[in-house]
């Protein structure tokens, strides 16, 4: 759906419906041991601050953007196209960093890194909030794994990136 289509659905509606798919989804996955590929989004401003979001269904926890690939798509690609989606950003110097599996689920997860000068724009439907954060001064409702292994996360894509 585009940003103009979702303006048509009244938003406590749309955010129902978004609990519910979620909802389904995750049910889904696991009874049809579903393979799901997706992407992360590792986006720095230019004070090399993270952008998290924190979306309407699901834990409510601050997290990375991202979300699903479609079949055969690139993961940079994936990334990119989600950023514009999910915020309303232009990511710049994308870079495949490199796979960031669950070892509990069978999922298949890329993350992608990238900057952006621009501000996030979260559609107060999907997406409630994004913001920028120092890597040192995360909210306190930051997922754990986020909060866990963002650091080595940034100091991979910053190794991943093309030389100047």
């Amino acid at each position: 759906m585009n940003r103009i289509t979702i303006g048509l659905i009244p938003a406590p509606l749309h955010i129902a419906a978004l609990r519910l798919a979620h909802w389904v989804r995750l049910r889904w996955w696991k009874l049809a041991g579903s393979r799901v590929r997706g992407c992360r989004v590792l986006v720095l401003d230019p004070h090399s601050r993270v952008l998290l979001i924190r979306h309407s269904y699901g834990s409510g926890q601050w997290m990375l953007p991202g979300g699903g690939l479609g079949r055969g798509e690139d993961p940079v690609i994936g990334a990119v196209r989600e950023m514009f989606e999910e915020v309303g950003l232009r990511l710049d110097e994308a870079c495949l960093v490199g796979q960031v599996g669950d070892a509990l689920s069978s999922h298949e997860s890329w993350l992608v890194a990238g900057t952006s000068s621009d501000e996030p724009h979260p559609d107060r439907r999907e997406v409630l909030e994004a913001r920028f954060f120092a890597a040192e001064d995360l909210p306190e409702e930051t997922a754990p794994r986020v909060k866990r292994e963002l650091p080595g996360w940034i100091t991979a894509a910053k190794a991943a990136r093309p030389a100047a």
